[in-house]
C-alpha cells in the first residue's frame, strides 16, 4: 500500500454569502506553525475573484487526476498547500502520480488586506466548496480567508474532528524536487492568447505516448512528432488539456523548459494571477522519484545554519543565497548545494518571474521530508557497512569500487561527470540522478 501522511481539519473549507457579497473560507493544517495564536494568515478582497475561482478549480482537477494510475487509487481528493508571505498567496499541488505540479500565484497588486501570519499550510478542497467556487460570476466580490480563528492544529496522534485527508508522501518528496527543475528552466517563449488557443487546438486527441515538440514557423507556435532544432520535448503531451479551461481568460503564455529537458513548465498570465503548469519528462513518471535533489544531500548542512537560514528567510520572506553566505560567513561555493539541500528539506521554493527561491516551508516536520530519499539512505548504508573502497584519488578524478550483492561497481568520478557500471546508471545516465554507489562515493569524499 502507498506511503500516506494523515491530517486532519476540524471544519470543512466553505463559501458563505452574505447579502452582496460571499466570503470564502480555507481551513487549514500544519505539523509545524510559528505563530499558533494567530487567526489565520489573510484576511481580505480579492480583486478577481471569478478568475482565482476558475485556477483553484482548475487546480483541484489536477490534483484528482493522474497519468499512471487506476481510477480505483485515484479514488481520494488531495489538498494543495498554500504560502502566505511577501505580499503574495500561492497555492500549488501534484496530479496523483506526481507528473504534474502546478501552483496559482496571486500577485501583491490581486489582494487587498492583511497578511497576519506568514506561513506554509495544507488547505482543506472539499466538493462543496468546489461546487461554490463554481458559482461565482465575474461581478461578486469576495473575501478570502486562509484558515478561519476557530480552526486549531492537530498532530498525527490526535482524534479526527471533521475531516481526514490522506496525502501520499511522494507529493512532498515531489514538491522539493520541482523546485530545484524551475530554477534550472529559463524562458524560452511567449505566445499571446490568440497563439496560445490556437497551439492547444492542434493537440492530437486521446492519450500521446510518444514524444512531441514545440516548434516555431514564422509567428505560429504548433506541436509536431518530429523533431527540429530548438525544438522544446514534451513527453505526455495530452496532459497540456488540464489547462484548457483557464485558456479564455489569459492575457499571455510563457513557456520555460528545463535546461535538459527533463521538465517543461507553462505559465498562463491572468492579470494579477499566474498560473504554472510544469509537466514531468514521461507520463509515467513523476517528479518524485526524479533525484533532482540527491547531489545536493551529499553535502551536509549544520542545525546552525539551518535555523540561520530559517530566521533569516521567514523574516525576508526571500532568500539570496550570496547574502546569506555572506552574513553567516559560509563559503560561497557552497551557496548552491546550500539552496538545492534547502530545497530538499522543504524550506524554500522558485519564483519564475522573480527568478529566485522564496521562503516556503512546507508544513511537514524536517524529519519527514529529509528521510523520504531511498537512494540516499542506501548510499549511507554502503558507507556505514565499510563497502566502499576508494582506489584512485586525484584533484579531477576519483575512482572507487563499491561492493553489491554478488557483484562489485566500479564508479569514476571526473570532474563534473560520474559513471557507475551498475544497471541503474547504464539504463538512466544520469539522467534522474546519480546511483546509490555514486551518491555514497561523493558522501564518502565529503567526510
Amino acid at each position: 500500500m502507498e506511503d500516506t501522511l494523515i491530517y486532519n481539519y476540524q471544519r470543512p473549507s466553505s463559501l458563505i454569502r452574505k447579502d452582496t457579497s460571499e466570503e470564502l473560507f480555507l481551513s487549514k493544517y500544519s505539523e509545524i506553525q510559528k505563530n499558533t495564536d494567530a487567526p489565520c494568515f489573510f484576511w481580505g478582497d480579492v480583486s478577481q475573484p471569478f478568475i482565482l475561482a476558475r485556477c483553484l478549480i482548475t487546480l483541484s482537477n489536477i490534483v484528482k487526476s493522474s497519468f499512471n494510475l487506476s481510477p480505483f487509487q485515484t479514488a481520494l481528493l488531495k489538498d494543495p498547500i498554500v504560502t502566505a508571505g511577501n505580499n503574495k498567496l500561492r497555492f500549488e499541488g501534484f496530479s496523483h502520480c506526481a507528473g504534474v505540479y502546478a501552483r496559482v500565484d496571486v500577485l501583491p497588486d490581486g489582494l487587498h488586506g492583511e497578511f497576519i501570519e506568514s506561513g506554509t499550510t495544507n488547505v482543506d478542497f472539499n466538493q462543496s466548496m468546489i461546487t461554490a467556487l463554481g458559482s461565482i460570476r465575474p461581478s461578486e466580490k469576495i473575501m478570502l480567508s486562509i484558515g478561519e480563528k476557530e480552526v486549531g492544529l492537530y498532530k498525527e496522534d490526535r482524534k479526527v474532528i471533521e475531516r481526514k485527508a490522506p496525502l501520499p508522501v511522494k507529493w512532498i518528496k515531489g514538491l522539493s524536487t520541482v523546485q530545484i527543475y524551475l530554477s534550472e528552466s529559463e524562458k524560452l517563449h511567449c505566445f499571446n492568447k490568440i497563439q496560445t488557443q490556437q497551439l492547444f487546438r492542434g493537440i492530437p486527441k486521446g492519450t500521446i505516448k510518444t514524444d512531441y515538440y514545440l516548434i516555431i514557423r514564422g509567428n505560429r507556435p504548433m506541436f509536431s512528432p518530429v523533431k527540429s532544432v530548438d525544438a522544446v520535448c514534451i513527453g505526455g503531451l495530452h496532459r497540456l488539456r488540464l489547462l484548457e479551461p483557464l485558456l479564455p481568460y489569459i492575457d499571455k503564455m510563457q513557456v520555460f523548459p528545463h535546461s535538459s529537458m527533463q521538465s517543461t513548465t507553462w505559465q498562463l498570465c491572468l492579470g494579477n494571477i499566474r498560473f504554472s503548469f510544469s509537466l514531468s519528462r514521461e507520463s509515467w513518471r513523476g517528479f518524485s522519484g526524479e533525484g533532482a535533489v540527491l547531489d545536493s544531500l551529499t553535502d551536509d548542512v549544520s542545525d546552525e545554519w539551518i535555523d540561520a537560514l530559517d530566521k533569516y528567510a521567514y523574516a525576508n520572506q526571500a532568500f539570496n543565497p550570496s547574502v546569506f553566505a555572506l552574513n553567516e560567513n559560509i563559503n560561497l561555493k557552497k551557496t548552491e548545494n546550500l539552496t538545492g539541500r534547502l530545497a530538499a528539506m522543504g524550506l524554500l521554493g522558485y519564483d519564475l518571474d522573480d527568478n529566485g527561491f522564496f521562503y516556503r516551508r512546507l508544513p511537514f516536520k524536517l524529519s519527514r521530508i529529509i528521510g523520504l530519499n531511498p537512494r540516499m539512505k542506501n548510499a549511507e548504508k554502503l558507507i556505514a557497512e565499510g563497502k566502499i573502497e576508494i582506489l584512485n584519488k586525484s584533484e579531477t578524478r576519483t575512482e572507487a569500487r563499491v561492493e553489491g550483492t554478488d557483484v562489485h561497481h566500479t564508479v569514476i568520478i571526473e570532474n563534473d561527470k560520474e559513471r557507475c557500471t551498475c544497471e541503474w546508471f547504464s539504463k538512466y545516465q544520469g539522467e534522474r540522478g546519480p546511483c546509490k554507489h555514486v551518491l555514497a562515493v561523493k558522501k564518502l569524499m565529503q567526510i
